[in-house]
């Protein structure tokens, strides 16, 4: 209630927040105002509306504020940050607003003229120079969200030592609505705007990772931006590649409701109904498409006459399987060479990975541990960085950028699969092969959703509810071993080890056929998320996953 007196009364709020705080029902007072929007390892993300518990100008603000704050102690002047933002409500508004606050600090601030993909942004932040970025999106979340996320010199996201270093400047912040956004004219010039000067340079590096280019294009390709920021830019380079590219025009617009796509998010089948429509209309080979920032990307493949969605996990492997296979035929396969991903990642792509004698590098969810694993090999002169992804769509393939990277990912898929259909296989007919080489894998990524604060608290249940069960096998078979990265503790053959991670809320269980499960909770939205790694023989994994949900199901009683 004093939170909601302090916004109630005060005279500093716009006509719009105003608005909306005087049509709150009872409920959404309550959620609004009941905490803080958290300023975390994943910057802050959440839906948009008036309260501290909610996206808008002022806990934008704060959040960017303390960013401000952090890059001065750190780099003392001359402090530069490059600032992108998506298609969404409010996006525009929230980087002016971030440029206009860093100005007061005298951080100079290089604000792309339009929205731009996130990667594009992290590629931005070395090319000119810069000590940080910002990116204003909520990715592929629904409408009602935005978020704001922030990166370091070396355009990675921040990683939790550093954002534990924001935050004590969050604490430091009493009162959001004090904050001041008006400028001088003399702290006007901290603002530069930019386009090209960017554009071009990142298109150029994205057309250099091909690794076949010469190879005569054959591929119908139909593309969805799904009304975000990888439109024009990924069009460009497709035809500057040579590739036949098919827009789904109707979704190429800037749209902030996303009205012309049942989802903005590559990992629902629901993002896919335009552009399969599409699809069958012009025979196109593969269907790929982008979330609103362009960091993550989704593929569907024409394979015997029907079009069939890959997972995350699946276009990782069948990347894998194109880049270190070409990479070795063209003599370009280094002595001492590493992939990234995740504990949550299928245990596909290591197997790939080891067939060509190349090294596995597990971290966290998060690509910020992947960028931060990149720093490091090239300080070290070494492992050499071959590629980087999540089991959640995001790949990236060269180090120019450091975060997940969908324009990246999209041309080396298409050069995938237009050298592979020269060969006259689908990327269905090299996942199959894949598999015959390294065993079936058959791997699902369920996400509960649990709304509002008491989902908060159901979450925080779950999580506990399997922290003190003493399980010796779910659906009945038997664990052989159980990690938990919130203790940071690893039991197996009755042995507890240490493990080598940042502290996570993640508890993963390994079984004797080699499947695994894993259980934790989302950074960036009110779910849970249930991970699913099954491998045995092709025929029987649909059935064993189905046991293995059943039964985990009813251990976290949903």
């Amino acid at each position: 209630m004093s939170q909601l007196q302090r916004w109630q009364t005060s005279d500093r709020l716009p006509p719009d927040l105003k608005e909306i705080l005087d049509n709150y029902s009872a409920t959404e007072l309550k959620e609004a105002f009941s905490g803080e929007l958290e300023f975390g390892t994943a910057g802050m993300r959440g839906l948009l509306g008036a309260g501290p518990n909610r996206m808008n100008i002022f806990t934008v603000g704060k959040a960017n504020l303390a960013y401000g704050k952090y890059l001065l102690k750190k780099f003392k002047n001359n402090v530069k940050v490059a600032i992108a933002y998506d298609n969404r409500h409010y996006s525009q508004e929230f980087a002016m607003s971030c440029a206009r606050q860093l100005a007061k600090l005298g951080i100079v601030s290089y604000v792309f003229d339009s929205l731009r993909p996130t990667p594009e942004l992290s590629f931005a932040v070395s090319y000119l120079n810069c000590q940080g970025g910002i990116v204003i999106t909520a990715s592929h979340n629904p409408k009602e969200y935005n978020g704001y996320k922030v990166y370091d010199e070396t355009g990675c996201q921040l990683t939790p030592d550093k954002v534990d270093e924001v935050i004590d400047f969050v604490k430091e912040i009493k009162d959001e609505l004090l904050l001041d956004f008006s400028l001088t004219s003399e702290e006007e010039k901290y603002i530069k705007i930019i386009n090209q000067e960017v554009d071009i340079p990142y298109q150029e590096a994205v057309l250099s990772i091909q690794l076949q280019p010469q190879i005569e294009k054959d591929l119908k390709i139909v593309f969805s931006p799904q009304h975000g920021t990888a439109y024009p830019l990924l069009d460009n380079i497709f035809k500057k590649a040579g590739y036949d590219v098919v827009l789904v025009k109707s979704q190429t617009s800037f749209d902030p409701d996303f009205s012309q796509t049942k989802s903005p998010n590559p990992e629902d089948p629901a993002a896919y109904e335009a552009a399969l429509k599409l699809a069958h209309e012009v025979k196109a080979d593969i269907i790929l498409t982008t979330d609103p920032d362009a960091d993550r990307m989704g593929i569907v493949v024409l394979h015997q006459g029907e079009y069939h969605y890959l997972t995350g996990n699946q276009g990782g492997t069948i990347l894998l399987e194109y880049i270190l296979s070409t990479r070795k035929k063209l003599g370009l396969l280094p002595d001492y060479g590493v992939i990234y991903n995740t504990i949550v990642t299928s245990d596909a792509g290591e197997k790939v990975a080891a067939l060509y004698n190349v090294a596995t590098d597990k971290t966290l969810t998060g690509f910020k541990f992947i960028g931060e694993k990149i720093r490091l090999a090239l300080e070290n002169n070494g492992p050499y960085f071959l590629m980087g992804y999540e089991e959640s769509y995001g790949y990236l393939l060269a180090d120019f950028a450091r975060d997940k990277d969908a324009l990246q990912s999209c041309l080396m898929v298409a050069e995938a699969a237009n050298y592979y259909k020269g060969m006259g296989l689908t990327l269905i007919d090299v996942l199959n092969q894949v598999f015959q080489k390294v065993g079936a894998h058959h791997e699902v990524t369920e996400s509960l959703s649990f709304p509002g604060s008491a989902g908060l608290k159901q979450i925080a249940k779950i999580m506990s509810t399997l922290r003190n069960l003493k399980l010796d096998n779910i659906a009945g078979n038997k664990i052989v071993y159980k990690e938990d990265y919130l203790t940071s503790e690893r039991e197996a053959n009755g042995a507890t080890t240490k493990l080598d991670f940042p502290i996570s809320d993640v508890l993963k269980y390994g079984f004797e056929d080699g499947s695994w499960v894993a259980v934790r909770p989302s950074g960036t939205e009110p779910k849970c998320k249930l991970y699913y790694c099954i491998v045995g023989d092709a025929n029987q994994l649909e059935t064993k996953y189905q046991e293995y949900q059943s039964a985990l199901h009813q251990l976290i009683d949903v």
